[in-house]
């Protein structure tokens, strides 16, 4: 079994927490998660057996989740371009790129954003339960009834400091944006717990959402531009991603609905889709892996 190690990383203003697994001279796979999601989100089954396939294995928490440099709740002292930033000076920091970048949701929007900014430091990307950032003009269709309830109306925040409601209230997240395969409660519990237990302050995640300036329930990474810069800049263009690009997509997304995914495919040049029957909108769950994790062990033999 693969031994992981924790460090706290400087990354511009702030420090991110990572872990690894496996052996470093293995090609790297940095995972990033969705928004307000740690990395925890990312089953440490998930990443020794990844490991075990022959790749360096690393997870991190995004600023404002976990151990990573924290900003009080609703006042976040950054904007949704910084998400981008950190990802690119941990790759930096680490020696890691080119990598290969296996992100879900936000975190596939992050990965789109760094392969186009910073194509040196992308080997290939994976694409899990997420939509363009930008080049795809077709109309796509909206939340589910069932996840634009949740945005719409959401349930109330749960006592942040009572472990057992954050628990829950995050469980009961998790299955509302499941498909029909529904969740691993075992794997999601305990990654709730985790969280709880690593953060600064747990109820800080929830500042991702207002930075992405997220008004429909949409979250999609929100580049500010095509380059990492603020100036005027083109808009960014999935069309002109030039690395092995592999897009994963749940039959069952109530978010994205799968035509996000098809979308998202068809406008990289030479991306592969792979959809995954009955998923949601969910880091891929322990009951798809026998199908997900071959798919990416395969992609990501691209020579890093």
């Amino acid at each position: 079994m693969s031994t992981a190690t924790t460090t706290l990383v400087p990354v511009g203003d702030v420090e991110l927490c990572v872990e690894a697994f496996g052996d470093p001279a293995d090609p790297p796979v940095v995972l990033l998660a969705g928004a307000a999601g740690s990395m925890d989100g990312w089953s440490p089954d998930w990443c020794t057996t990844l490991a075990a396939a022959g790749r360096h294995v690393v997870r991190y928490d995004h600023r404002d989740t976990g151990r990573s440099t924290t900003s009080p709740p609703g006042a976040p002292d950054y904007d949704g371009g910084a998400l981008d930033r950190d990802a690119e000076g941990l790759l930096e920091a680490l020696g890691l790129g080119p990598a290969h970048l296996v992100g879900v949701s936000m975190g596939g929007g992050i990965a789109q954003s760094v392969a186009l900014r910073r194509p040196d430091l992308v080997a290939s990307l994976t694409l899990v339960a997420t939509s363009a950032v930008g080049g795809v003009d077709e109309p796509l269709p909206g939340p589910a009834p069932s996840a634009a309830a949740w945005f719409e109306d959401p349930p109330p925040d749960p006592d942040w400091t009572d472990r057992d409601a954050v628990v829950a209230w995050s469980l009961a997240a998790e299955r509302a944006f499941a498909g029909a395969l529904g969740v691993d409660d075992d794997d999601d519990r305990a990654a709730a717990g985790a969280t709880f237990d690593r953060s600064h302050d747990v109820a800080a995640a929830g500042n991702h959402w207002l930075v992405l300036g997220d008004d429909d329930g949409d979250d999609s990474h929100d580049s500010d531009d095509g380059d990492g810069s603020d100036g005027d800049r083109p808009a960014p263009d999935v069309h002109h991603l030039a690395v092995p690009t592999l897009v994963v997509h749940g039959s069952h997304d109530p978010l994205f609905p799968l035509a996000h995914g098809e979308a998202l495919a068809a406008a990289v040049p030479g991306a592969r889709l792979l959809v995954v029957e009955g998923m949601g909108h969910q880091v891929p769950p322990r009951s798809t892996w026998d199908v997900v994790l071959p798919a990416i062990r395969d992609h990501t033999a691209t020579p890093a």
